[in-house]
């Protein structure tokens, strides 16, 4: 099976300092979901492993994270593609749980679940938590420019082995030719 993760705002959607916190806050980056239906087209299974601590602070519900990530299924599904799983840590960043990234527990879940090993898994995101968590659990970091992404590469600290790739579109030509 060819798995690939992917982290949700930031890469596949618009990030915001003030969070997505309803589907209208919800906005794709250009080229993300044909990037998505790319791969699934490819035989490319995609699943979200995205640290959503909103939930946590009060800023949203399930229920409302819910329908932010049907937007997104819909989206998705319009440009011809299938987001196979998403994955979420609800936790604040002060809880030390295991399943928010840079922790590598809510990648780990994703293996136990899809019944593969991580071991050269792409693992897609704009942030030094999402290529973390990919280096922690075994899987491929691949850290794109959109989001925070830049200001991650400036700042430096990749862990050893990370791809910079421009964008979801960037990776998806590379990994679904």
């Amino acid at each position: 099976m060819k798995l690939v993760i992917l982290d949700r705002d930031g890469t596949i959607n618009h990030d915001s300092d003030q969070y997505i916190k309803s589907p209208a806050e919800w906005k794709p980056i250009p080229g993300s979901m044909e990037a998505i239906a790319r791969l699934t087209q490819r035989g490319w299974r995609c699943v979200v492993a995205t640290n959503q601590s909103g939930i946590a602070r009060g800023l949203f519900d399930m229920a409302t994270l819910n329908a932010i990530h049907t937007e997104m299924h819909r989206a998705v599904a319009q440009a011809g593609g299938r987001i196979d799983a998403i994955f979420f840590c609800p936790h604040a960043a002060d809880s030390n749980c295991e399943c928010r990234k840079p922790k590598p527990g809510l990648l780990r879940e994703i293996a136990s679940r899809f019944d593969i090993e991580l071991k050269g898994v792409p693992m897609i995101g704009d942030s030094l938590r999402d290529v973390e968590a990919a280096a922690a659990a075994g899987a491929q970091p691949y850290l794109v420019l959109t989001g925070k992404g830049r200001q991650t590469r400036d700042a430096g600290g990749l862990p050893r082995g990370t791809e910079v790739v421009a964008d979801l579109a960037a990776i998806a030509a590379r990994l679904a030719p």
